[in-house]
């Protein structure tokens, strides 16, 4: 029955969550981690084995460094790059059939970048995409929105600002006729509600600055995009600062609940299923010794601070996750900061299974086909069948490095590594 209910949500998410830019089930990839956020893949069959000379449609070269993953609409690929110094912003053009470049367009230019940690790129937020237009992110050093005919830029702000400290990565999405942006430096923490055909303000709301008070300066930012998810009719931003999460309302920005956890520097995104909320803290310090991170299930149907009343479960973590997990039929799998991929129960918050790589994963895992994608920093996938026990479909090599969530539509992945934009299948 919990499988029957699951193929049901699967089909029927994207329609509830419409607001979104038109899902997967169109043939589509139109965020990170999918059209509804959620890294579940509608595809009908997609390829399990591959390497640099097996199931690989097309191969095309990316300039510069960037770690946004590719986002799909019609036949064209988007993705965004910068030079490896951050003065030059790019978006970048492909076509799904071939590979062929379509546009590589500098959007915008510095004499001096902003500052970065060493793992991150100037361009990790991935863009969004709809029917005609599509909305690239670099934090605060800027959005625009491009016409997908021509390549012309229709809009930009620059003026939306935050110290990032050490990069942007919080990606942008749509809902209805606004495009969401999440903004959280060491200086001021906010979400943006634009006008996705002006980029005009719409509204904009500041986290409680309270919560931030005990967290060191450079532990305030976060990297996280917000999920849209529904409940009992009412749609609603979950967004998970690196001290509070919150839930806005998408129209307005009004706060409708909260939950503060100090923590520092969060970057795995909420995910949720069957009416439960899960979300990870980036990592924390008991008595100077002990770093750790937390899993938390919440249920979200609630008003204020719901820290005590709608709390399932809670259980530590290794620090710092960067992938966010995935859920499937009740089980959780991700790729822990210590490499040990896990399943955990979603009922409980204990582990099913676990088993240690030897790598480090920081792409987030998919849902694709009856199978989970794994992609690690050294061009590595590995393939599992999800369930109770760890049964691995299959592992799969590339040149170069993952870092950015693949893609998967039209029964193929379109994959980026550090260099290359891959078709895989299809």
């Amino acid at each position: 029955m919990r499988n029957y209910l699951t193929k049901l949500l699967i089909l029927f998410i994207p329609l509830a969550l419409n607001s979104c830019a038109n899902g997967a089930a169109d043939g589509n990839w139109t965020h990170f981690r999918g059209s509804d956020l959620r890294a579940i893949a509608s595809v009908d069959s997609v390829p399990v084995e591959w390497n640099e000379d097996v199931n690989i449609s097309w191969k095309s070269p990316v300039h510069g460094r960037g770690w946004s993953s590719p986002v799909v609409y019609g036949n064209q690929v988007w993705l965004t790059t910068a030079t490896p110094d951050g003065q030059d912003l790019f978006a970048l053009c492909f076509d799904l059939n071939t590979g062929e470049k379509i546009y590589d367009i500098n959007i915008f230019s510095f004499d001096e970048a902003i500052r970065k940690h060493d793992i991150n790129s100037f361009a990790s937020p991935t863009p969004a995409i709809e029917d005609g237009y599509v909305y690239v992110h670099f934090g605060s050093m800027g959005t625009a929105c491009l016409s997908t005919k021509d390549g012309s830029v229709l809009w930009e702000r620059t003026d939306l600002e935050c110290n990032h400290v050490q990069g942007p990565g919080s990606s942008a999405f749509l809902y209805n006729d606004l495009l969401i942006l999440h903004y959280e430096g060491v200086d001021v923490r906010f979400l943006v509600a634009l006008d996705k055909n002006t980029g005009e303000t719409v509204w904009k709301t500041h986290r409680q600055e309270e919560p931030y008070e005990a967290i060191p300066w450079i532990g305030t930012k976060a990297y996280v995009t917000p999920l849209l998810i529904n409940v009992k009719g009412r749609d609603l931003i979950i967004s998970n600062g690196s001290a509070i999460i919150n839930a806005y309302d998408p129209n307005t920005g009004e706060e409708i609940w909260h939950i503060v956890r100090g923590a520092e520097s969060t970057v795995s995104m909420p995910f949720e299923e069957d009416g439960v909320l899960y979300f990870e803290t980036g990592f924390m310090v008991k008595e100077r010794s002990s770093r750790f991170s937390e899993m938390w299930a919440v249920n979200p149907d609630g008003e204020g601070d719901i820290s005590e009343s709608n709390v399932l479960w809670t259980r530590n973590m290794a620090p710092m996750p960067l992938c966010t997990p995935v859920i499937v039929d009740g089980l959780i799998y991700t790729v822990d900061a210590g490499r040990i991929m896990r399943c955990i129960d979603a009922a409980t918050g204990e582990d099913v299974w676990s088993h240690r790589l030897r790598s480090q994963y920081n792409s987030s895992p998919v849902y694709a086909n009856g199978n989970i994608y794994f992609n690690s920093v050294r061009g590595e996938t590995i393939v599992i069948e999800p369930g109770r026990e760890l049964n691995i479909v299959s592992e799969n090599k590339l040149d170069g490095e993952i870092w950015a969530t693949p893609a998967f539509v039209r029964n193929s992945i379109i994959m980026r590594t550090d260099s290359h934009l891959y078709r895989i299948g299809g």
